[in-house]
């Protein structure tokens, strides 16, 4: 990290989820969050959402390939949560609680549109330095002829888990 940038690194305390253990690193110098997740089956992945350029981009640490879309409008409320955190309240980032609500995304793989990585910006350039870089859209789901191919799942600060799965567009 840069001088001057604040990092802020949170990983939950006390009643860990089973299913995945997950790290939120806050860059605020640069305007991204970074979430470092692992599954229970021991597939790492990192979701990275940079404000500064406007993209979410998602890296299974498994695979040579990154997952990039725009930012929308419904990114921003957990990004900002994120960004205005303290280290006091950083804890309440990652938190389960009995109102926190379970959703399913499903993000279609644009496998003939290979992304050029000049121009996305330094954070998601490091990210995805060696791998290929495909656009993701969303969908609303594979349809019964198409297999998922890769789910991540996370929790925001708002009290929203999502997992979020990934599967190729014919083209």
């Amino acid at each position: 990290a840069q001088d001057g940038s604040q990092l802020l690194r949170v990983t939950p305390q006390g009643q860990q989820d089973p299913l995945r253990n997950q790290t939120a690193v806050v860059d605020k110098a640069r305007s991204t969050v970074t979430y470092y997740v692992t599954s229970q089956s021991n597939l790492s992945a990192v979701v990275l959402y940079d404000s500064r350029n406007g993209y979410v981009c998602y890296k299974a640490l498994q695979r040579r390939a990154c997952y990039l879309r725009r930012m929308e409008p419904r990114d921003l409320q957990p990004l900002q949560m994120a960004l205005n955190t303290s280290e006091h309240s950083a804890e309440q980032l990652l938190h389960h609680n009995n109102q926190t609500k379970f959703y399913r995304e499903f993000l279609g793989i644009v496998a003939g549109e290979q992304v050029e990585p000049q121009g996305l910006g330094e954070a998601v350039q490091s990210l995805c330095e060696h791998s290929a870089i495909f656009w993701v859209r969303r969908g609303h789901g594979p349809g019964r002829q198409r297999l998922i191919y890769l789910c991540i799942d996370i929790c925001f600060p708002n009290n929203i888990c999502v997992s979020i799965c990934f599967y190729y567009l014919p083209e």
